[in-house]
């Protein structure tokens, strides 16, 4: 036995899941106790599922079979489900893990915005980790938390470094998203190549509220939203991963670009605190050179190895007309997705709230 967590991965044979399967090879906390999937992939060998390229799987990872979704042996043989399944599969099995006493670390989008599951991003706002208590199945050692929607994911943590430091009163962000954000195989080539599709479903709406639900607080029970202000627009770009978003943002104070860029460069979170092995050792990397960051040269940011695509890259800090303005490129399947969840197991399993 080798006393780690035994841990589920839901979803094994999509992009997400995959990740989540890359990150937890040789997890010095967690250990794979299956990876779950539809029944039509069941029986089926991990390795020829295998959707994500740039990353080489252990031999004895690729030689795992794929089962069947089973809630019941989830719950007795694990104490962590990573859920990187549809939203609309998602709501339902996740609901009835959390019933059977099962911690959920999700990525679907599906209780995101209910009463008490928070949107954790640990850098940003792990006070929120308090509202688990409130779910009807806390008693019985079952909970949902979510990570955010992946462009979400990328900006809140420069945004909670900048609103600390000087507050915000608007931000306005245009974003650039990669084609594997829309899963597994992602948009048709006829549509994407040598295009950019200016609409992306529901995405506008989550960024506005869900930004404002991680930078608000918790208490009394309840969720207090952010006060200012976030308007949003969204593409897809044909750029496999990587989301790169452009901020404009109205700050109640009116710093230098160096003590911006300074403030970016030095913020340091929970994770960093706590040296979790999923957690970048600096998790915004400030770009001074006029052309970056781009996905091609920074979407794997982040150190050490593990957290490799964990960090967001900021770059192109100026100020006009009384609003300053960045770009900004992250991972969305890496820290906007898998990596991200991870990165709430990791504080939950240091904090003891396992």
């Amino acid at each position: 036995m080798s006393g780690k967590v035994k841990v589920a991965v839901l979803g094994a044979t999509g992009m997400i899941g995959q990740r989540f399967v890359e990150m937890l090879e040789d997890h010095p906390y967690f250990e794979i106790e299956g990876l779950y999937a539809s029944e039509r992939s069941e029986g089926k060998r991990f390795g020829d599922t295998l959707k994500v390229r740039d990353y080489n799987y252990k031999q004895e990872t690729l030689d795992m079979k794929i089962s069947k979704m089973d809630v019941d042996h989830i719950s007795k043989a694990c104490r962590i489900a990573f859920s990187g399944i549809p939203s609309e599969l998602a709501g339902p099995t996740e609901t009835e893990l959390a019933q059977k006493g099962v911690a959920v670390f999700t990525n679907a989008g599906s209780h995101r915005m209910d009463p008490h599951v928070p949107i954790i991003v640990p850098e940003v706002n792990t006070d929120q980790f308090c509202s688990i208590k409130d779910q009807d199945t806390y008693g019985n050692g079952g909970y949902i938390v979510t990570n955010a929607n992946c462009s979400s994911t990328g900006i809140v943590v420069p945004l909670r470094a900048l609103n600390d430091a000087f507050g915000l009163n608007e931000v306005f962000v245009s974003t650039y998203q990669a084609i594997s954000g829309a899963g597994y195989p992602g948009v048709p080539s006829l549509d994407i190549v040598g295009n950019v599709i200016p609409f992306i479903s529901h995405e506008e709406e989550k960024m506005e509220t869900e930004l404002a639900k991680m930078l608000g607080t918790y208490a009394d029970g309840e969720f207090k939203y952010a006060g200012f202000k976030v308007m949003a627009n969204c593409a897809r770009v044909p750029v496999i991963d990587g989301h790169t978003e452009s901020l404009v943002i109205d700050m109640k104070e009116s710093p230098s670009i160096e003590e911006v860029a300074k403030v970016l460069a030095d913020f340091r979170g929970e994770p960093q605190k706590l040296g979790l092995p999923s957690a970048p050792e600096q998790p915004i990397i400030v770009r001074a050179e006029e052309n970056r960051p781009q996905p091609i040269y920074d979407v794997f940011a982040g150190t050490p190895d593990r957290a490799r695509g964990m960090a967001s890259s900021v770059g192109r800090i100026r100020c006009s007309n009384g609003y300053y303005k960045m770009w900004v490129v992250s991972h969305n399947t890496l820290r906007g997705g898998a990596g991200g969840s991870m990165l709430n197991a990791e504080y939950a399993y240091k904090k003891g709230i396992l």
